[in-house]
Order: C-alpha cells, then structure tokens, then sequence
C-alpha cells in the first residue's frame, strides 16, 4: 500500500487518482502509525512552508515520516513535499524543514541576469535533463518536459543527490535521490503521460 500523507494542504485527490489508476493501492492518511502499514510513502503538498512544517509537526508525520525513510520504505516528495524534505528553507523567513536530505530551499533569484529576466513564479511546462535521472526516469526520454508551480527551488548540499536539473534562469535541481529517498519539485501528477511513466516507476520500485 502507498500512504498518501495528508496534513491538510496538498493535491492529495489528483495524486491519489493518478496512482489508482496505475493500479497502485494508495490511501490517504493522517495518523502517523498510519505509515507503518504502508510500504511506500508520498508527501505531496502545495501552498506555504511554515504552514506546511507547522501542520506535519503538530500531527506527529514529521517524526512518522522520518521513521518512515530510516526503516527503508521509499518516500517520494512532490513540489512542496520535496521542499520539506531539506534542512531548512528560506520562505518568509527561516524554517526548520525534516532535515531527511543536506540543503535549503531558496527563492529564484534573478537580479544579475539582464531584462527581460524570468518571472517568479516558475509556472507551467519544462524541460528535464540529467547525466543519471534514477529509478524515476526509466523509459523516459531526455529533455522531457513536465509541470512546474514554485517560486523557491532546494539547494542541495550534496550534487551528488540530483537527479535531473532544470533551467530557468539558471540550472536549479528539479528532482533528487538520497537512497530510498525520490523527490520531484514538478508535478508528476499534473505532467500528462511523462509523470504517468514516472509513477509507474514508482509503484515498481
């Protein structure tokens, strides 16, 4: 069973129709023991950091979650589910995320580019490019293109955990992997057939 985890904020519906659809058993839950049935875990999420770190921590996921990834289930992080992932992010402040992969979230910043420069936020279809996509981009083209919606993207410590980088602006990481830890800061959900193949991938892990 794939946990979907619900804090309250998120596309939990378009996440949960598109693996149900893919034959997967995924279920919406938010009760942390909730996660030990489960053997895989999807932390999507839309909307504000502070608020969304407020809401896991005050239901106990945080600490489920990070149980969760230290047992060895995989986890796959989605848009703001990546972004909680990080060690701290810089939205509206300074925010402890789930410290589960070395980095920060920043905002796109585009001051020494020349006009016209790019506008924040990052929305609608992109190109994705990797040396080694992971287990995510099997059977997947390069130079595929998938749905963004952000204005912060993460910052790895590590280059070592991107998987596939994006440019907008600049080169920033659109998605990681840390052991059995997947994250995409598009929306593989909202990316038409490419996020389809890339669920697939997912349930097969």
């Amino acid at each position: 069973m794939i946990a979907i985890v619900d804090y309250g904020m998120g596309n939990l519906r378009s996440v949960q129709k598109a693996l149900l659809c893919l034959g997967a058993q995924a279920n919406i839950v938010s009760h942390g023991d909730e996660l030990d049935k489960a053997d895989k875990v999807v932390l999507p999420g839309v909307g504000a950091f502070a608020d969304a770190i407020d809401r896991l921590r005050a239901t106990g996921m945080d600490q489920a979650i990070a149980s969760a990834a230290k047992k060895g289930k995989w986890l796959f992080g989605i848009c703001l589910g990546m972004q909680m992932l990080f060690d701290v992010s810089h939205e509206d402040g300074r925010h402890e995320g789930l410290g589960l992969i070395a980095g920060e979230v920043v905002k796109f910043s585009f001051d020494a580019l020349p006009q016209p420069r790019p506008r924040i936020p990052h929305m609608g279809w992109n190109s994705l490019r990797w040396a080694d996509g992971g287990p995510l981009m099997q059977g997947i083209e390069q130079g595929c293109y998938a749905y963004f919606a952000h204005s912060y993207h993460v910052a790895p410590s590590d280059a070592g955990d991107v998987c596939t980088s994006t440019e907008y602006g600049y080169q920033f990481a659109s998605s990681i992997r840390r052991g059995n830890i997947l994250a995409t800061q598009f929306h593989p959900e909202k990316s038409q057939s490419v996020g389809l193949r890339m669920l697939e991938n997912f349930i097969r892990l």
